[in-house]
């Protein structure tokens, strides 16, 4: 839905305007760009991303702030605004992270004020309807997309972002090696964490954004004894369960 109640919607697909490109900020120097998206739950809004995007202690990568990109019409996708967002809030974080058996989960999530968002943001949002209930109608070899900002690429004209396809590289529902996500084989460059990975779903209930949000893009996999010479990256990337959101979205949370 749009923030400001707009009942117009531009030609472009929903699916794009769910996903924003993140720039994460110490004070006024730029850090890195990575990918989110919204997500909505009893009115509430939230925006997606991964952990190490918001803090990533090993790298020392300790942001303060994110701007992220909002669209102000409908119709006209040219016009858009940075907003500011602050990571911390009397020293605490005002992010959501969680973790389970298999250790700390690369999710977080960021309430937004929908009162403080910029006058006549468009924007789209999952669900909770958009998780994937059933496990095991989703196979080995589905067919994914990836939406998200890759190195920071996107239609800046139009402020949107481009599409990857990948598909399912492990047996869905099973914990890979034991942790919270899944494995997908598609071509993905840094910038696209944070990124929804989606299946197309048929599902009427969806209503106009019919894609069923199956996982949180982290980064790709390889393999430390890989011959950095003599064999090519796996192009196999992590994607975290998304039915972490029902955690991380919950008012116990």
């Amino acid at each position: 839905m749009a923030a400001d109640g707009a009942a117009q919607w531009p030609v472009t697909e929903p699916l794009l305007l769910a996903a924003a490109p993140i720039a994460t900020y110490l004070g006024q120097r730029l850090l890195t760009r990575a990918s989110g998206f919204f997500f909505e739950r009893d009115e509430r809004l939230f925006l997606v991303t991964s952990r190490h995007v918001l803090i990533d202690e090993p790298s020392a990568h300790l942001p303060d702030r994110i701007e992220i990109e909002l669209h102000q019409d409908a119709v006209n996708l040219t016009r858009s605004k940075n907003w500011s967002v602050l990571l911390y809030r009397d020293g605490l974080a005002n992010w959501r992270q969680g973790a389970d058996s298999g250790g700390e989960i690369d999710v977080a999530v960021l309430e937004i004020e929908r009162d403080a968002l910029p006058e006549a943001t468009v924007l789209r949002a999952f669900s909770p309807a958009h998780l994937q209930g059933a496990l095991d109608e989703v196979e080995v070899g589905t067919a994914l997309l990836i939406v998200g900002f890759p190195l920071g690429f996107h239609d800046d004209l139009h402020h949107l972002p481009v599409v990857r396809q990948a598909i399912i590289a492990s047996s869905f529902g099973l914990r890979f090696q034991g942790q919270g996500f899944f494995l997908t084989d598609g071509r993905t460059h840094r910038g696209t964490s944070g990124a929804p990975v989606v299946m197309r779903s048929e599902d009427p209930a969806l209503g106009g954004l019919p894609w069923k949000l199956l996982g949180v893009h982290a980064g790709r996999l390889d393999m430390k004894t890989r011959d950095l010479v003599q064999d090519e990256s796996l192009g196999l990337n992590c994607a975290w369960y998304a039915s972490i959101l029902l955690t991380l979205t919950s008012d116990a949370a």
